[in-house]
């Protein structure tokens, strides 16, 4: 059975770029999307390998540290 993992931000600031949208094949290490903080570019990055299941933010979003930005569909 699949499990629902969330993928939380570790920074606050505004996504700045979508790199995989749902359905996506995820492994491990995978950047799932960029956020700008402190006009640096920060990655968020998958922490299972699984399938992208969710996209809980859209470019331009503010964000906080913690928040959850993605689900992954992990078996």
């Amino acid at each position: 059975m699949a499990k629902s993992i969330k993928v939380l931000s570790e920074v606050t600031g505004s996504v700045w770029k979508l790199l995989k949208q749902p359905g996506d094949a995820i492994a491990s290490g995978d950047e799932i999307m960029l956020i700008e903080s402190m006009k640096m570019e920060i990655p968020v990055v998958a922490d299972e390998d699984g399938t992208l299941a969710e996209l809980l933010v859209a470019e331009g979003d503010p964000i906080q540290e913690g928040q959850a930005v993605a689900t992954i569909s992990a078996s």
